[in-house]
This record gives structure tokens, C-alpha cells and sequence, in this order.
């Protein structure tokens, strides 16, 4: 088990969800223990994807460094964390990742045209070995537990006719990923976006990148591409977020109507004390390597 990059660069043009511009994205391989880099190439800025350098969750998960920030990564990071790459450098020419359709489908397909590399060092992984949670007093609770196996679980209730109570367990593969995470998109509320709109954000939101509510039914004319495509891209974006832990992550994570911020919590709340977790060579810990061989294997067979 070795760690990940990506065999070649590869480039996509798109524009932000809320600043609603043109964005120029470069994808470009790392070498081994460089982990994730963001790069603002107007400004001259690394950003390294680090819990520390994370500046706001409040609308999407934005990391930032001497005042210049890099905005809504969670479903970029979500695809690449997916994918098992621990090395990239992210070249970006804005504020904000391109949103594309509003899932990670385009991003798997980005991550596919460029290859996976295998590098020389050993690939190390967080295994979490006690209870870590974070709870509100209105019910929210986001929280990682022990396994040995990679599971997200997830659940939500909105009191909305379409969506309602939805949960979904996901038993983590790159092919399980793909076929059944990954095209799951964003979605508000037409009296959200409305409001957003009315102070500066989701300019660049429409129904061709977010699914699109009104009081009582979808507005996007296709549909939905699940039944559950909700709580599909709360997994999606959670996902995302763990990728902030550096570490591919062996163990469960467990939700009721999770947030940025409450997952952004609950990553410093586990690294506030070393008992909470172990970070483990997977080429020494054969029992947790077998799970990744297998999850990687079915899609690369």
C-alpha cells in the first residue's frame, strides 16, 4: 500500500457557486509525504489543506492563509479523498473551486482522464480508536467511532414533502463512490437562494449545479438522480471534509443533520488528544490494508 498522486496534470475551467466567475483549475501531481496543496496562482499563496488553515464553514468548508482564501473544496476534496490520492498540488486562478454540476461526478471524471500514480513511500492512514462526537441542542450530532472498515453513515429530516427523513449508509469503494455518492448534487431553497443572492452569494448557482426547492416540490425540469440524492450529498460533502484530517481515515463516521461547521469541529475534537486515534503504516498493518486493497480493486480490476 503505497501513497497516491495523479499520473499527469490536468486542467478545467468552471466558475464558482457564489461569486458566480470564471474559474481555471490545474490538478498537478505531488511526491510523496507533500500531501494536498492549493495553490493561488493571481496571488502567489500556498494554502496546505490543513485543519488550522481552515477560515469558515459557515456556507461550504474555506481554507486561507495571509488573508487569501480558497472557497467551497469540500466536493473536489471529497472526489480526491474518495479516490484514496494523498499527494496533489490543487493550481487555482480564483477564490473559489469551480462547482461544475454541483456533485463530484466531474471531478472522478477529471481524476480518471489523469490516472492514479503509485509512489515509493508507504501510504498511512488515521484509525480512530475511541468514541470522538460533537452535538447541538437542537439535535445535530456528527461523530467517529472505531472500525475497521471506512463507513459513513448519515441521516436528515426536513420537514419538506421531498425530502422528509432520508438516511443512507455508505460502505466505502472508489466504484461504490462513483456510482453511488459521487452524482448526488447540492441543493437549497428557492427562498435561500433568493436571499444569498440578496447579499453577494450564490451567483453563480442555478439549476444546472444545485437541486432547486420551492415549498413543495423539486423546480429542476430532469428531476432528481436519486430518490435520496439528499442525504447522498450530505455523505458527499462529509466526505470532503474529513480530507482536513491529512489522513485517509479507517474507522465509522456517523451523522444526523451534519454541517461544515459541525464536521470542522469534530476533526479538531479528535486531534485535541492522541488517544482518540492512531495513524498507521498500511504497509505494516496488513488487516487495514486488505480494506483499502479491496476498495481500490473494484474499480481498477
Amino acid at each position: 500500500m503505497r501513497q497516491r498522486t495523479i499520473e499527469k496534470s490536468v486542467e478545467i475551467i468552471g466558475i464558482g457557486l457564489h461569486k458566480g466567475v470564471p474559474v481555471k483549475m490545474r490538478l498537478e501531481p505531488l511526491d510523496s509525504d507533500m500531501g494536498i496543496i492549493f495553490y493561488r496562482v493571481d496571488a502567489g499563496v500556498t494554502i496546505p489543506l490543513k485543519i488550522e488553515n481552515v477560515v469558515d464553514t459557515k456556507m461550504a468548508t474555506v481554507i486561507g492563509k495571509d488573508g487569501v482564501v480558497v472557497s467551497t473544496i469540500e466536493h473536489l476534496l471529497s472526489a480526491v479523498y474518495a479516490y484514496g490520492i494523498d499527494n496533489l498540488r490543487v493550481v487555482i486562478d480564483n477564490d473559489e473551486v469551480p462547482v461544475l454540476d454541483g456533485s463530484s461526478s466531474g471531478y472522478c471524471m477529471l481524476i480518471d482522464e489523469a490516472g492514479i500514480k503509485e509512489l515509493d513511500k508507504s501510504k498511512k492512514a488515521i484509525k480512530i480508536k475511541k468514541d470522538v462526537q460533537v452535538t447541538t441542542e437542537d439535535g445535530k450530532k456528527v461523530a467517529l467511532k472505531p472500525s475497521n472498515h471506512i463507513i459513513y453513515d448519515f441521516s436528515i429530516d426536513f420537514e419538506h414533502p421531498v425530502i422528509g427523513e432520508q438516511q443512507f449508509h455508505f460502505d466505502y469503494s472508489i466504484a461504490e463512490y462513483k456510482e453511488n455518492i459521487s452524482r448526488a448534487r447540492t441543493f437549497g431553497f428557492l427562498h435561500e437562494v433568493q436571499y444569498l443572492r440578496s447579499i453577494g452569494l450564490a451567483q453563480g448557482g442555478s439549476m444546472e449545479n444545485a437541486i432547486v426547492l420551492d415549498h413543495s416540490k423539486v423546480l429542476n425540469p430532469d428531476g432528481l438522480r436519486y430518490e435520496d440524492e439528499f442525504v447522498r450529498h450530505k455523505i458527499l460533502d462529509a466526505i470532503g471534509d474529513m480530507a482536513l484530517l491529512g489522513y485517509t481515515l479507517v474507522g465509522e463516521y456517523d451523522a444526523h443533520a451534519g454541517s461544515h461547521h459541525l464536521n470542522h469541529l469534530l476533526t479538531k475534537k479528535l486531534y485535541e488528544d492522541e488517544a482518540n486515534y492512531e495513524i498507521i503504516d498500511l504497509e505494516e498493518a496488513q488487516d487495514e490494508a486488505q480494506v483499502f486493497e479491496l476498495a481500490y480493486s473494484k474499480v481498477e480490476a
